[in-house]
């Protein structure tokens, strides 16, 4: 079965990465979490979920200093690698390769295998140091992908947006969790207008 690695960092939006592995659970993939220190302090701000049962929704589970842990290898084959959210201290550790614990460094061997990492980040507005940190990674191979809602879906609720980011973030790695309304062009009825210049 293919392996996915998921990370939750500290930034808000904490259940991004808490809907993405229930929305995995039922799909042909295993999980591998790895969950920092400000991230539990997040899940307990915004939500009510304690930190056992968060981990309960993935199929294996490493503390933030296990650098001995499986996914700090390249050895150990996987999908790839999707931090949701993605915080910008976490971002910076991975854009300059200083890894610190084991969050940054999963990212890290991701990339130097040159597999897929995904990095929902949550921040705004960005100052050009981190406009800077973000090209450096586009141009290492990771995919930029912020959790921006998508009217055109027009969802009717919190979890809805949020299902279909999560949705959008698992299609990056070919996996559909059905929580995607994908675009079918305009709704019958309406007049497509011409594109002006």
């Amino acid at each position: 079965m293919p392996r996915l690695v998921v990370g939750i960092s500290g930034a808000s939006g904490a259940i991004y990465g808490i809907r993405l592995l229930k929305a995995l659970k039922p799909l042909p993939v295993e999980t591998h979490l790895v969950i920092s220190r400000a991230a539990e302090l997040t899940i307990a701000y915004e939500t009510d979920l304690k930190i056992p049962e968060v981990r309960a929704l993935a199929d294996a589970t490493y503390a933030i200093g296990d650098l001995g842990a499986p996914i700090a290898s390249g050895s150990f084959p996987t999908l790839g690698m999707v931090i949701a959210p993605c915080s910008i201290k976490t971002m910076g550790e991975i854009a300059t390769g200083v890894t610190s614990n084991l969050l940054s460094r999963a990212a890290d061997v991701t990339l130097k295998e040159r597999r897929r990492l995904v990095l929902a980040l949550r921040e705004t507005p960005l100052h050009t140091g981190h406009l800077r940190s973000l090209l450096a990674l586009s141009e290492m191979g990771a995919v930029v992908a912020p959790p921006v809602p998508a009217f055109y879906a027009r969802p009717e609720s919190i979890e809805a947006m949020v299902d279909h980011t999560v949705g959008r973030l698992a299609d990056l790695f070919g996996l559909d969790t059905g929580g995607v309304r994908r675009w079918q062009g305009p709704p019958p009825g309406r007049r497509r207008r011409p594109m002006e210049d």
